[in-house]
């Protein structure tokens, strides 16, 4: 599952923040990086809210004094974060509040293999949301989808739509 990440990820950060600046590159980056968990056959350390955090802490020490990059990083962890809220991790306490919850993960499923044909439907409301942002930023412009490569502010063209 991507675009249901991807999607969710962007509208979340679109109506919470409206900041046409925001660079939705490290966003996008956390909103799947959990998904590499599936390499392991089952969810792991980056389901857990410990993983997050901690990659908010290394985003807040390593931008000391650097506001330009802070505000470009933390679209990382912002974007794990997300994941957890937009895959249900938060129901599997045993993985979501790892350590706390014990050390042993005991092979828990991927939350995506737990919703089974739901994955579809999450995948169709995905796209449509990416299709949206697409269309409303004038992504159909080479030159603009150049400019969302380059510096990847996708917002700066929702700009005045609503």
């Amino acid at each position: 599952m991507l675009l249901w990440f991807l999607g969710t990820a962007l509208g979340a950060v679109w109506f919470v923040f409206r900041d046409p600046s925001f660079d939705v590159r490290p966003l996008a980056l956390g909103a799947v990086l959990p998904e590499l968990d599936g390499l392991f056959g089952a969810a792991r350390i980056m389901h857990t809210l410990v993983f997050s955090l901690v990659l908010l802490a290394i985003v807040m020490l390593a931008t000391i004094g650097r506001r330009a990059a802070r505000k470009r990083w933390l679209g990382l962890p912002i974007g794990t974060m997300l994941h957890l809220v937009f895959d249900g991790a938060w129901a599997y306490a045993l993985v979501f509040g790892w350590p706390l919850a014990g050390w042993s993960f005991d092979d828990a499923p991927m939350p995506f293999a737990e919703r089974g044909w739901w994955n579809l439907v999450l995948e169709l409301v995905g796209l449509a949301i990416l299709v949206w942002f697409w269309r409303r930023a004038g992504l159909s412009d080479p030159a603009r989808r150049r400019e969302v490569w380059r510096t990847g502010q996708l917002y700066r063209g929702l700009v005045g739509h609503s």
